[in-house]
């Protein structure tokens, strides 16, 4: 047995009725605490790149959902802060050894979540259960990295992002931010969208798949991912309402504009490494 095959048997028991958070036992629960290490460890991970496109690993989003389904909610402590939750917070004292920062009072890591070498979590910010956060990325203040999110390595989320979750359906894929990409105070990111490799994203972008994105490279509308190397930021074209009552001279909806990454653009955005000797 594999700790795929235990999770795969568990939900389906799960799902038949046959087990539930009142009748989980020992055995059930030492599996989804197995689980919750290897996502810790960064041994599996809630989707990967395949044949050139992420694809959710479904099983390991079903994992995730069975930590919900099994377990009863607990009081607990944070510091001085109490709460009530199904999963506690992750363990920290691994951070150290690898080179990674977290600075105190409100940096929160919940369980399940990986975080690389050399990273740096600046306060207050959050990463989420099946997150993994690759090495060297800067996760600043007052960033959310939502459930199941995948982020690259060096990384920089300027301060106010927003990475959001997907758990459910099992078969979507979550949020993907790629290697070197470098996203602007106040950007958010949702829905299953792909920040391309290497992109430069301005501040205060929303990255949807239902917001369109005008490749000025390719001359392309697109949707759902920002193509690698692009510098990309928001601009309003006119919506298909037209002339309205209420809109006097036409309504108009956001998109994103997308341009070849520059030089300069990338020299503002180059990592400072001592930041993280």
């Amino acid at each position: 047995m594999t700790l795929e095959t235990d999770i795969l048997d568990l939900w389906y028991r799960y799902d038949e009725g046959d087990v539930d958070a009142e009748s989980a036992g020992i055995d059930e629960l030492d599996t989804l605490d197995a689980f919750l290490d290897a996502l810790e460890a960064g041994e599996v991970r809630a989707a990967e790149k395949r044949g050139g496109e992420w694809q959710a690993n479904e099983w390991v989003k079903q994992g995730i959902l069975l930590n919900f389904g099994l377990r009863e909610t607990h009081a607990r402590t944070y510091g001085d802060v109490a709460y009530h939750d199904v999963l506690p917070l992750r363990e920290t004292d691994d951070l150290g050894d690898r080179g990674t920062r977290n600075t105190p009072d409100g940096t929160t890591i919940r369980r399940g979540a990986y975080l690389g070498s050399d990273c740096i979590m600046m306060s207050p910010s959050f990463v989420n259960v099946g997150a993994y956060v690759g090495d060297g990325t800067l996760v600043d203040s007052c960033d959310t990295v939502g459930s199941c999110a995948q982020i690259g390595e060096n990384v920089k989320l300027g301060a106010n992002t927003l990475i959001g979750g997907v758990l459910e359906p099992v078969e979507d894929a979550p949020v993907v931010v790629e290697d070197g990409v470098a996203l602007g105070a106040g950007c958010r990111v949702t829905s299953g969208f792909v920040v391309g490799e290497n992109s430069v994203v301005g501040e205060n972008t929303l990255l949807t798949p239902r917001i369109p994105v005008y490749d000025l490279v390719e001359e392309e509308v697109i949707y759902g991912r920002l193509p690698p190397e692009r510098r990309a930021f928001t601009r309003m074209v006119e919506s298909s309402l037209g002339d309205h009552d209420l809109f006097a001279g036409g309504a108009y909806k956001p998109a994103v504009v997308a341009l070849d990454v520059e030089e300069q653009t990338l020299d503002a955005t180059r990592r400072e490494e001592a930041l993280r000797e």
